[in-house]
């Protein structure tokens, strides 16, 4: 008899003609007929709905949950308020500063907390919270993975979609993190806006088990596309997300990648005074001492926080692929973590005004754990397969901060001259500061400053500052 487990739209995805494959012990579709990147693609323009039921859900509560959740993650769990902030990316730290796994925090009820950690960590992550339990007292810790099903809904129409779906209560407001409550067909269903593709309209929800068909039903009526863990990954690839066992564990010299080598440990470790102490603390401190001094070309901590996890665009021809290593002329300088040909739509227009066209692309991308002191516009060599093609380390490779489109951002590898004015050093100087003074001109005259420290607050600054763009 199998032991893989099935989730309770498993009937459904085959019904679709999905391609069904095991994954962290789940049978679960890697894609659909139309395939990985007509997925992706319907994802950053329409909406994609992910089955993410797989993944472990651990309910906390009783008097001590609190404290204990603080001990044993990353992030400071009193910071959740259960609507404005009801969610948090956290971290289960390891003390001397690593992973045992990333996870997401839910609070929808004061006094319960919902921790949604990796499917294939489910049993390690149990194992790990009921080893540290008895030093706690007042806490119930329970797995709801069977009874609780989680949907991912990703993308610029999964509001409209949503709204139509739902039949009472409300959307959580235009905020990451915020969570609802609200009801389909009766049934309460738990939103929040959270999600891992990079959209900045972006939705996962929560509803018992016997509910969850029917709802999985309404929103693929509703216009939705069923995604697959094939696209689910180049979403998050795209959009620079780390992935446990790759960006996250252990590295393929078999050492433990620190916390801070990810971008996502800065908002994910809180050293706030009403957290305390909890594991791996002093580790982490020590690399974010590290990580701010890289952040302004100081290197004198670098042996706290060696390599870190970077955006990497293959200029060359070839697709980079997890493992293949990395050099600066003959040194090796780390490893590609995450890789593989990732699509994306081709915008047409200028700025905020550009929108998607009918054609897109396809570009070779990965996320690479390299040496710290490699610089953004550095230029590198990827081992693939025997052949050294050539790549630039970018600062990312998607932006989201314009709802509703998350924009692909495309390296322009040849890039303008950076040369500086030519004449004696009287007549470089005279043209520089022009150039300065022409630029405070444009953003006095043009621009509308958002910035809270320089702007004086207009009605239409007002208005835009409760946009999502702001």
């Amino acid at each position: 008899m199998s032991s893989i487990r099935q989730t309770v739209f498993h009937d459904r995805h085959l019904q679709l003609g999905a391609k069904m494959v095991e994954f962290g012990g789940w049978d679960m579709p890697l894609m659909y007929p139309d395939g990985i990147v007509k997925e992706h693609l319907s994802t950053r323009k329409g909406a994609g709905l992910f089955d993410v039921s797989h993944m472990g859900r651990f309910l906390f509560r009783g008097t001590g949950a609190v404290g204990f959740l603080q001990h044993v993650l990353s992030n400071n769990v009193e910071a959740l308020d259960g609507k404005e902030t009801g969610a948090q990316y956290t971290i289960l730290p390891t003390d001397s500063g690593g992973a045992v796994d990333d996870a997401y925090l839910y609070s929808f009820v004061e006094g319960e907390y919902l921790l949604v950690v990796n499917a294939a960590n489910l049993k390690k992550d149990w194992e790990y919270f009921q080893s540290i339990l008895p030093e706690f007292e007042g806490v119930e810790m329970i797995d709801v993975t069977e009874e609780v099903v989680m949907l991912s809904l990703q993308g610029p129409r999964s509001r409209h979609i949503l709204e139509e779906t739902t039949d009472s209560g409300r959307l959580p407001e235009p905020k990451r993190n915020a969570v609802c409550k609200g009801f389909v067909s009766g049934q309460e269903v738990l939103v929040a806006r959270t999600g891992y593709t990079g959209e900045p309209l972006c939705f996962e929800l929560f509803v018992d088990q016997t509910h969850a068909p029917a709802l999985w039903d309404r929103l693929l009526a509703k216009g939705a596309t069923p995604v697959g863990l094939g696209a689910r990954d180049t979403l998050r690839l795209e959009a620079g997300l780390p992935l446990y066992g790759h960006e996250m564990g252990v590295d393929p010299e078999g050492r433990e990648i620190p916390l801070f080598a990810c971008a996502v440990a800065k908002p994910a470790v809180s050293f706030s005074p009403l957290k305390g102490d909890f594991i791996g603390r002093a580790s982490l401190m020590k690399q974010f001492e590290a990580y701010k001094r890289i952040a302004s070309r100081d290197y004198s901590l670098l042996p706290d926080l060696p390599r870190m996890i970077r955006p990497v665009a293959v200029s060359g021809r070839g697709v980079a692929r997890a493992g293949s290593k990395i050099f600066v002329g003959q040194k090796m300088v780390g490893f590609v973590t995450s890789g593989t040909m990732v699509p994306m739509w081709i915008f047409e227009g200028e700025g905020l005004t550009s929108e998607p066209s009918d054609r897109h692309a396809l570009r070779s991308i990965c996320l690479a754990l390299i040496d710290s002191d490699i610089l953004e516009g550095d230029t590198v060599n990827i081992d693939i397969r025997g052949k050294e093609v050539p790549g630039v380390v970018t600062p990312f490779h998607l932006r989201s901060e314009a709802p509703p489109w998350a924009r692909p951002i495309v390296y322009d590898h040849e890039g303008p001259s950076a040369e500086m004015p030519s004449g004696d050093l009287p007549v470089r100087m005279h043209l520089l500061l022009k150039e300065a003074a022409e630029n405070t001109l444009w953003r006095q005259r043009e621009c509308i400053n958002l910035i809270p420290s320089e702007m004086t607050l207009s009605p239409m600054a007002k208005l835009l500052s409760v946009m999502d763009p702001a």
